[in-house]
């Protein structure tokens, strides 16, 4: 493996621990290298030293067992990204290293880089006659988001790569599809037939889709301002995430059927017209505010942003899916930073009972006074929440989870009812590994299982639904930037996509913790 930017943060905080997790677990081959290449100076023993550093950083002291071993096989090349001479001599390096390591020719390429370096590193590589496959070696080049930053960049960056790599060899990463629950709900769905009659508009009043961050912008400040929420996490993760959600049933489980129908979710997308955007896009930005944690920043006081900045840190939007099993079918995404809690979660709210027998609706409840038609029998004589809908909810992080929202009877005269959960907990199972989002993305690159990976027309498909939000923003100043205090759930007409009185955003609130992390919605 040919980590780009490897002297970046990413490399130290996810990658060479993610493979060390591999190594450790006896899911790498025995003949494994990684050259790590970048801009900065450094031998092997002193990038060896860094990722030791890096793997040992937080623990007990004592090296992990293995640790030796693993860290043997890292060895560093510095590269000009921009120099042809420097992939010549990147070639020879990993020609020495292979012939060492014994891995047989087959190279992974991982661009932990700045977006504005892919094509030079995809060109270098191709120029250096490392991007083509022959004699059964084969060459897979995985690209780290953001890939594109609207749909124009974006077909011009898949255009440039396939002028080098076939899309075969091309894996454009998103940890979101690395995260165990976002790949239960296929099997939740496809592997028991009791959510396939129910998983449709028949029975499904609203999905509710939330990737909510507590940090702000850190010191990506600067990065983050030619992105903004919209970019940054919806026209990605969270919109695999819907469709993950929305998906048909795959004809077999291989790479090119799962993403068949993700793709053609995708393309089921409603458009919204840059006249709606108003009414179906909200989007925010943090301002300064004191909280029980002390005196929080507003976005435009951070550092490396520019004073009048109008970039979103927070968008909520509805929109549809238009095809047979959605029709009407309302989904609401939102995303922010500084947010009360960090939490990614889908909920699935199923329709309300369309016969009320243990109370009445929330829209028409009348105090509890005798029925007089009803031989003792009290209007309303449960309360509101016995009318609530049962919910599924499908928590990504944290606490990996899945959850059950019904009603029931309480105990006791009469049929007052409340809504109840039954759960499932990954950290009940305490026997049970939970990789790291990377750990599984890492493996399936290296044996080649690209079903977790964006392909080109899904990567499209995304710029294509989101361009128009973007083109409303650019050439329409007046569409509102709502500010929200930091530490808030986000602008209070984000509750306004919601099409019916008394409906809003189901908020799981940080404070529901108990200790060890188990949340409790």
């Amino acid at each position: 493996m040919v980590i780009f930017g490897a002297s970046g943060d990413l490399t130290a905080r996810k990658l060479i621990p993610g493979l060390y997790e591999l190594h450790r677990r006896g899911l790498l081959p025995d003949r494994f290298a990684v050259l790590g290449a970048g801009r900065t100076g450094m031998s092997d023993d002193r990038f060896r030293r860094t990722m030791r550093a890096a793997l040992q950083d937080g623990g007990d002291g004592q090296p992990p067992p293995e640790l030796e071993r693993f860290v043997g096989a890292l060895h560093y090349q510095q590269l000009d990204t921009g120099s042809a001479g420097g992939y010549g001599k990147l070639a020879e390096r990993l020609q020495a290293v292979d012939a060492a390591a014994g891995t047989g020719g087959n190279f992974v390429y991982y661009l932990a880089t700045p977006p504005s370096l892919f094509e030079p590193i995809a060109g270098g590589l191709a120029g250096a006659g490392l991007a083509a496959e022959r004699d059964g070696e084969w060459r897979r080049l995985i690209v780290e988001k953001p890939f594109g930053y609207d749909l124009e960049s974006a077909r011009r960056l898949n255009e440039r790569l396939h002028a080098w790599f076939t899309e075969r060899q091309i894996y454009r990463i998103d940890h979101y599809l690395g995260k165990e629950t976002v790949q239960n709900v296929l099997v939740l769905r496809f592997a028991n037939e009791v959510w396939e009659p129910l998983w449709t508009r028949a029975t499904i009043d609203m999905v509710e889709v939330t990737g909510a961050e507590q940090v702000g912008v850190e010191q990506r400040g600067g990065y983050y301002d030619g992105s903004g929420a919209l970019r940054d996490m919806v026209q990605n993760h969270l919109l695999q995430v819907v469709g993950m959600i929305a998906m048909e049933p795959p004809a077999h489980f291989l790479p090119s059927a799962v993403r068949n129908e993700t793709v053609k979710v995708f393309d089921s997308l409603r458009p919204i017209d840059p006249s709606q955007v108003v009414e179906q896009v909200v989007r925010g930005q943090y301002t300064g505010s004191l909280t029980t944690d002390g005196a929080l920043a507003g976005y435009r006081e951070e550092a490396g942003v520019p004073r009048g900045s109008r970039t979103d840190t927070y968008v909520a939007l509805r929109f549809y899916v238009d095809n047979r099993r959605w029709a009407g079918v309302p989904f609401l995404v939102r995303t922010g930073k500084r947010l009360p809690a960090r939490v990614t979660e889908i909920v699935i709210h199923f329709k309300q009972v369309p016969h009320h027998l243990f109370g009445t609706p929330p829209a028409s409840v009348t105090s509890g006074v005798p029925d007089p038609a009803g031989a003792g029998r009290r209007v309303a004589s449960v309360s509101a929440a016995a009318a609530e809908a049962s919910k599924l909810i499908i928590r990504i992080q944290p606490d990996e989870a899945i959850q059950l929202r019904c009603n029931v009877k309480l105990p006791g005269a009469g049929f007052a009812v409340r809504q109840v959960a039954m759960d499932f907990r990954y950290a009940d199972l305490a026997d049970t590994y939970l990789p790291d989002a990377y750990e599984r993305l890492l493996l399936d690159g290296m044996i080649g299982d690209a079903t977790l990976y964006a392909r080109a027309d899904a990567i499209e498909s995304c710029w294509e639904f989101v361009t128009p939000i973007l083109t409303a923003w650019r050439e329409r100043p007046g569409i509102p930037l709502h500010g929200y205090p930091a530490g808030s759930w986000g602008p209070a007409a984000a509750s306004g996509l919601f099409e019916r009185p008394g409906h809003d955003w189901h908020s799981p609130m940080p404070s529901l913790c108990e200790p060890g992390g188990r949340v409790e919605m």
